[in-house]
């Protein structure tokens, strides 16, 4: 058997998180239109940082699915679930930065 490749994706992009709004668990898709250094950070909606995702380097191509888009279980840097409200994550892929807001309900 050989496996069927992807196409590689025309440019960099961050899409939405799912579910959202989401409790406790969110999976954040994206798709690289060349291999980078990933990271997702994640912020509160005064600013604050929450939690960095260092996905370290990635193949160009696409991160749609749960097995391979960034997971975050809700908690902060010191392993504590999150409050409900609004969050910002950001996307960092090369010279490539997008934000998107999501919202946590418990």
């Amino acid at each position: 058997m050989h496996k069927t490749r992807q196409p590689v994706p025309n440019k960099t992009s961050l899409l939405p998180n799912y579910p959202n709004p989401f409790n406790p668990e969110t999976w954040i898709p994206c798709q690289l239109a060349e291999a980078a250094d990933v990271t997702m950070t994640l912020y509160a909606v005064d600013g604050r940082l929450v939690r960095m995702l260092a996905l370290r380097y990635q193949p160009a191509g696409v991160y749609h699915s749960r097995a391979r888009a960034a997971y975050w279980d809700g908690r902060n840097e010191f392993g504590e679930s999150v409050a409900s409200g609004v969050y910002f994550y950001t996307l960092t892929a090369g010279e490539f930065n997008a934000t998107r807001k999501m919202l946590i309900m418990k």
